[in-house]
C-alpha cells in the first residue's frame, strides 16, 4: 500500500520531461524578449489600439497645406486670367478680347464708386442746397455711366464680328463688356493684362 502511494505521488518520467520543456520554453521565450509572452488578453488590446496615430495627424496636416497651397494657385491664376482658373463665363477667345478692350479704355463707369463715395460725404454736409446739388451730380454722373456702357458694348460687338466673323460673336458679350466697365480697374478679376491705350488688334 505504501509502495502504491509513493508510486502515485512521484511523477512518472514522461510527466518530468514535459515540465521541463515547458519551462525551458518559457525561459527561452522570456531571454529572447527581455519580457514574459504577452497573455492573449494583452495581445487582443493590443491590437485594439491605433498602430500609426501620428501618421494620421501627419497626412491631415499635410492635406490641409496641399488643399491651401492649390487654393492660392488658383487664385494667382484666377487673377492672371490663365484659362483653366476662370469661372465659365470668363472663359474664351472672346471674353479675353472683350476684356483688354475694356481694360485699355477708360470709361466714366469705373468713377461710379468714387463719386458716390463722396456724394455721401455731402450728405453731412450744413447745407441744403449742396446735399442737392451733390445728389443731382450723382444720378447725372450714374445716367452718363449707363449710356457710356450701352455705346461701350456696341462698339465691342462691332470689333468681335469684324475679328471672329457676323454669326460667331457670343451672346452676353456688350453686358459683359458694360459690367466690367462699371468696376474700379483695380478691383477687376481678372486683372487688367493691359495697359490703358492697348486696344486688342
Amino acid at each position: 500500500m505504501a509502495r502504491r502511494n509513493d508510486a502515485s505521488s512521484t511523477p512518472s518520467a514522461a510527466e518530468q520531461a514535459s515540465a521541463d520543456a515547458l519551462a525551458e520554453a518559457e525561459a527561452a521565450s522570456t531571454g529572447k524578449k527581455g519580457r514574459p509572452t504577452p497573455t492573449r488578453k494583452e495581445r487582443e488590446a493590443a491590437r485594439k489600439r491605433p498602430l500609426v496615430p501620428d501618421d494620421r495627424k501627419r497626412a491631415r496636416v499635410e492635406n490641409r497645406q496641399r488643399m491651401a497651397e492649390a487654393r492660392e494657385r488658383a487664385r494667382e491664376g484666377l487673377a492672371r486670367g490663365e484659362e483653366r482658373y476662370l469661372p465659365q463665363r470668363d472663359r474664351g477667345p472672346q471674353r479675353r478680347y472683350v476684356r483688354d478692350y475694356v481694360d485699355a479704355r477708360t470709361s466714366f463707369g469705373e468713377f461710379m464708386i468714387p463719386v458716390m463715395f463722396l456724394v455721401i460725404i455731402a450728405t453731412f454736409l450744413p447745407s441744403v442746397d449742396a446735399q442737392f446739388i451733390a445728389i443731382i451730380s450723382l444720378w447725372g454722373f450714374f445716367l452718363i455711366a449707363i449710356i457710356d456702357s450701352i455705346l461701350l458694348g456696341y462698339l465691342v460687338k462691332r470689333r468681335l464680328r469684324k475679328k471672329f466673323g457676323e454669326d460667331k460673336v457670343e451672346k452676353g458679350v456688350g453686358w459683359y463688356a458694360g459690367m466690367r466697365a462699371l468696376q474700379l480697374r483695380v478691383l477687376r478679376l481678372p486683372k487688367p493684362q493691359v495697359k490703358r491705350g492697348e486696344y486688342p488688334v
